[in-house]
Formats: C-alpha cells, structure tokens, sequence
C-alpha cells in the first residue's frame, strides 16, 4: 500500500479488500463468507432500524517489531458483544466464531495492517444488528453479523497529549438500570449532543456524571475514566459504564508494577485530588487529560502542568502498547497471533 500516508492517517473508515459476514435464520448461524461489497441490505421494518437492536465492537490488530500481525485480546471482545446481544434480546454470535472471524478478516486484508513504527493500526469493526421485519416491538427473528476493517491513526488528534475534558451535567449518556454497559448504538446516540456542543466549545471530550444523583464520574465520552494518586490507580464502578476491555488490562498492568488498584465511586469533588486523569479505550489506550472544566460551576480543575502526560500514565501506556506490537513479553497470552 505504497499510496498510503501511514503517519498522515486519521481515525476514520478507509475502503479495504473484504468484510466478513454471517446471518443468523432459523435458529442457526451461516458459515462465515468472505464479501467485497461495502453495502447492506436491510428491510424497511428491520428491528436494528425501529428498535435499535444493534450493538458493536472495537479492537486492533498491529504489525509488531518482528513483522507478526497481532490481535490484542480479540476473545474479550467477542464475550462483551455476547453480552451486548443478550442486554438488548439479540441472538448471540458464538465466543470461539467471533475470534476467528477477526483473524479470517484480518488476513483477507493483510495488506492494509500498517506497518510496525508508524504510529497506526488497522481496527476491526464486528457488528451484530437484527434483519427480520417487526412491526410490534419485540426481538428479530433473524440476524446479520459482520466484521470490516479499516487502517486508522490517533483517535484523538493530540495523540499521547494532553486533552481537554468539558464536565455536562445537563446530559445524561446511560440510566443506571438501563444499557450503559452494553456496547450498543443507543448508547452513543445518547451521547452525540453533548459531545459535539463540546466539540464547538473547544473540548476534546466530555465527561459524563452519573444519571441518578450528579455526584459521580460516569464515562469519558466514548471512554473509560481514571485517576491516579498516590500510587494508585483508580477507576469508575458503576452499572452504567462499559467495561471496557483496556481498562480490563491497565489494571492487571498497573497491579503488575506495584500500583495500587481501586475501582469504586468517585466523586466529582475527587478530581482536586488527582495527580493525573485520563481516559482510557481501544481507539487511543490513554488520553492524558490536561484539563476539565465544569461547564455548569466554571471550576477548572488541571493537571500535566508540564504540558506532557504524567510519568504512571507513561508508563502504562508504553507497557500496553509494547505488549501490543511485540516489544515486550506478553505473560498473559494476551495476543493472538496471525499465522
């Protein structure tokens, strides 16, 4: 791919050689196919269009140092879309299928794996959405699964730099019984308004509180929260945050290194106390975050006042992304590689 600017590339959708794709009709999965059109067909009444059964994932593969393709935690992936399926009455896609219909897309696209140094990925897209026709609400009959791919840059243009964070208090991304932990598209869908408006206020991202009593850290946008203090890594518990896979894998890093980990409720009035705070997630592993300003209060709480991020966030940071492109023994068995 000689016409491909590696280092230039932003996190977007680029056209690659093939998707994989399932479906799911009476009460049984098709084998996986190979396709090269990038279009669905969808019937009018399909329950993905009217009752938003649909749910995703996300995860990269790499090209490491010594020329491997790797795939980081893809069996992770395919247990949270299982029980994404599950939250919102979908037919689940089976664990072990899942892996293999990433490795299977990767390796159609081999081609388009960014090479190991430059700064980018390919990421892989599974998507599971409900095809049969439903006029009364209730759960389809029939499914399509399907896995793309695409070659992506930092998620967020400051790359491992410090992002400023804006607080929302008159949104709410997820209830605390509801959906929040599910990886689905109502949930981002609830989160559009109020991440754009920040967008033109010029913030990064936006920091969600919890729905029922405004007092706690909720998501980051489209990411996990965490903040680090005297040696200790902490991070949101709550029933309406996505567990996600990288903060999954911060914390067995950071135990590893000694750091102390919590996961727990964290009050908004916390953020004083914070020597560093991030957001974590497959598109950027860590976004350093600078600075977050209370839209409602004004207060303006900071933090890597050298303008770099802070030394255990580093740390982290490199240790995954090492472990993701080979650099360093991977213990856990975390990756799988690409014969």
């Amino acid at each position: 791919m000689e016409n491909i600017d590696w280092k230039s590339l932003p996190f977007g959708y680029l056209k690659t050689d093939y998707n994989v794709r399932s479906y799911y009709k009476n009460g049984a999965w098709s084998a996986l196919e190979a396709c090269e059109s990038e279009s669905v067909t969808l019937h009018m009444a399909a329950t993905s269009l009217h009752y938003g059964q649909t749910a995703f994932e996300g995860l990269k593969a790499f090209r490491g140092k010594d020329g491997k393709i790797r795939l980081f935690r893809p069996g992770e992936n395919g247990k949270r879309l299982a029980s994404s399926a599950k939250g919102i009455m979908m037919e689940p896609y089976p664990e072990d299928l899942f892996v293999e219909a990433c490795k299977k897309v990767v390796k159609l696209n081999e081609r388009f794996v960014p090479p190991y140094g430059e700064g980018a990925s390919l990421y892989i897209r599974p998507v599971l959405i409900g095809t049969s026709p439903q006029v009364g609400v209730k759960p389809a009959g029939e499914y399509l699964f399907a896995v793309f791919v695409s070659p992506v840059g930092p998620y967020f243009k400051e790359g491992f730099n410090p992002i400023k964070v804006q607080i929302v208090r008159d949104f709410d991304r997820a209830a605390p019984l509801g959906t929040g932990l599910f990886k689905i598209g109502g949930n981002y869908a609830a989160s559009l308004r109020a991440t754009e408006r920040g967008h033109e206020e010029g913030f990064s991202s936006v920091l969600f509180l919890d729905a029922k009593e405004k007092k706690y850290i909720d998501e980051a946008g489209p990411a996990n929260f965490f903040g680090i203090k005297n040696n200790t890594y902490i991070t949101p518990k709550s029933s309406s945050i996505l567990p996600s896979i990288t903060n999954m894998s911060l914390r067995d890093i950071a135990g590893n290194m000694g750091i102390n980990v919590e996961q727990r409720s964290i009050p908004v009035e916390e953020l004083d106390s914070f020597e560093e705070v991030g957001a974590c997630g497959t598109a950027a592993v860590i976004s350093p975050i600078g600075t977050i300003v209370d839209r409602e209060t004004g207060k303006v709480y900071e933090y890597c006042k050298d303008g770099k991020a802070g030394a255990i966030s580093t740390r982290l940071y490199q240790h995954y992304r090492g472990i993701q492109e080979g650099e360093i023994a991977d213990p856990a068995g975390w990756n799988v590689i690409i014969e």
